[in-house]
């Protein structure tokens, strides 16, 4: 691996198109009247900026973190309709969590999304049995018009096949089904650059200190930029409260009486080492609600979810010992012992789901988005799933146009006639992709590696040229990050210029995959922090 020393010029210019700089950014908003400011650059921020600004409203997104570094890129990396919510007789659900994942896998992001197996084992003395279980895969592919093919039942041995880590004593039969998985963050910063292609302008790292009010009203917000301090404020027409763990937090800044308005569930997940292929996923069933998934994912496993009752400070959320035990002792229901050593862990996760307020078991609970209004004015939205975050954003925008006296209605598109499903940027087939990175290489010189054209192809789509060019113009960037990953020192360079990357915890964590890997270390930090101050 080539050493900071040697490349003292390494990304010193920036790339083509580049970003506008953060000072330019902050006096665009300080500048203008926005009609909406989305405070929160969670999933459901970032979803209605994107709606917003289709739309034709002059929209402003800003975060405290990074986009999606919180909750929005710590989940189980699933586009699902929800297989157990067939239990509680939510069929409709289903579908329409089917009809989300669909489009997204298949029309809105064929690149950012791949199918994926699912074996739900079903063990003698288990919480269901195999006739009960071959019917729900049964129901569930059907309420996906057999997308994914018809769910059925098979054999031990056939499932142990392609899953040999599978636990086989007691194992009677597996049921198959089929959703998709993603690369949460990855998908995430493609919505952030599909809002901002529709007009929106976004600032991560901008943490809200205190709420503009005019007339009782709600007008905007005074804010601190973390990267250096500096101080600035946005005035927007309307507020959208998009805070996830935090919104309470924010509906108090516009209303110190503000009663809770949600509860937090706390889920917990492991990213291990495999120790063979893994050619399917696993859904073993805890109890009669909960299911325990074994995933592979990013050539690694992931294990989880836990779903706990949280009532501290979200801020302070991290895994904990009593997590990382039930996680793999569920695991060890149906994954044999030697894929569960804890000398495996490579990365450990939590985020928070945000749930309606109310008594009862979290894991029982709906994952329903909700949207209140404030006596200021500002609207606060919180809850949902990652699968549905395009028709969340829809449903904030229909909540837009309905408000009173539909300040907003002159000036925006009715959503009806957005286009239901517009690609996020990148959009192409990842297979055609990986196969021009491989064969365009640079002439003379080392052609790109199978393994990491597949990833820039799975994780930038079509702009993964815009890499590999960065890489044959400076070999230096066409080195490996590391040697165990397929990441390249351009990727390092692209996340500074065209994707908000900050911090080295913004580039390892979330646009790219080094620290789940394990593999960020003290040398690589360095050096990327290096990178990211050579931002011109």
């Amino acid at each position: 691996m080539t050493t900071l020393q040697s490349v003292p010029a390494l990304g010193t210019h920036p790339v083509s198109g580049s970003l506008p700089s953060r000072a330019e950014t902050r006096e665009q908003l300080a500048k203008a009247t926005y009609d909406l400011l989305v405070i929160g650059g969670g999933i459901l921020g970032i979803s209605t900026a994107w709606h917003a600004a289709q739309a034709g409203l002059r929209v402003a997104l800003v975060d405290a973190g990074d986009f999606a570094g919180a909750t929005s890129s710590a989940s189980s990396k699933l586009l699902h309709g929800g297989l157990r919510y067939l239990q509680t007789g939510a069929v409709r659900l289903v579908a329409e969590n089917h009809f989300e994942r669909r489009a997204l896998s298949r029309e809105v992001a064929p690149h950012l999304s791949n199918p994926l197996t699912f074996y739900l084992p079903v063990y003698k003395g288990g919480p269901h049995g195999a006739a009960k279980l071959g019917a729900g895969v049964f129901a569930y592919s059907a309420l996906s018009a057999f997308g994914d093919g018809v769910g059925h039942v098979i054999s031990p041995a056939k499932a142990q096949r392609d899953v040999p880590e599978l636990r086989t004593e007691n194992l009677k039969a597996v049921a198959v089904y089929g959703d998709d998985q993603m690369n949460d963050a990855r998908m995430a910063l493609m919505a952030v650059r599909a809002a901002v292609e529709s007009g929106a302008v976004v600032l991560n790292h901008a943490e809200v200190t205190g709420l503009r009010f005019t007339k009782g009203r709600v007008t905007g917000a005074e804010l601190k930029d973390r990267t250096d301090g500096s101080e600035f404020g946005v005035s927007a027409r309307l507020v959208l409260n998009a805070t996830g763990p935090w919104v309470d937090h924010l509906r108090k800044m516009e209303d110190p009486a503000a009663a809770p308005s949600i509860r937090l569930s706390k889920g917990a997940h492991l990213v291990l080492k495999r120790t063979s292929p893994w050619r399917a996923a696993l859904a073993t069933p805890i109890d009669k609600y909960r299911i325990t998934f074994a995933l592979p994912w990013e050539d690694m496993l992931l294990l989880g979810t836990t779903d706990e009752e949280y009532e501290g400070d979200p801020a302070d959320l991290a895994v904990n010992e009593k997590d990382t035990a039930q996680i793999l002792d569920e695991a060890a229901f149906s994954i044999r012992d030697q894929q569960l050593s804890r000398d495996l862990v490579t990365y450990s996760f939590a985020g928070l789901r945000v749930l309606p307020g109310g008594p009862g078991d979290t894991s029982k609970a709906k994952r329903e988005t909700v949207v209140t209004e404030g006596s200021g004015g500002m609207l606060s939205v919180a809850g949902g799933k990652w699968t549905t975050f395009r028709h969340i954003g829809r449903t904030v925008m229909n909540k837009l146009a309905e408000l009173p006296g539909r300040p907003l209605v002159d000036d925006m598109e009715p959503i009806s006639q957005l286009p239901r499903k517009l690609p996020l940027p990148g959009i192409a087939n990842p297979r055609a992709v990986a196969h021009r990175l491989l064969v365009d290489g640079p002439e003379p010189g080392p052609r790109m590696s199978a393994d990491t054209a597949r990833h820039l192809a799975t994780h930038y789509g079509s702009l993964s040229f815009d890499i590999a060019r960065l890489a044959n113009d400076d070999p230096a960037l066409a080195e490996r990050i590391h040697p165990d990953a397929p990441e390249i020192w351009a990727q390092v360079v692209y996340a500074r210029d065209h994707e908000w990357a900050e911090t080295a915890d913004d580039v390892l964590r979330r646009r790219t995959t080094l620290t789940i890997r394990g593999l960020a270390t003290d040398e690589i930090r360095a050096r990327v922090e290096s990178l990211l101050a050579r931002k011109v």
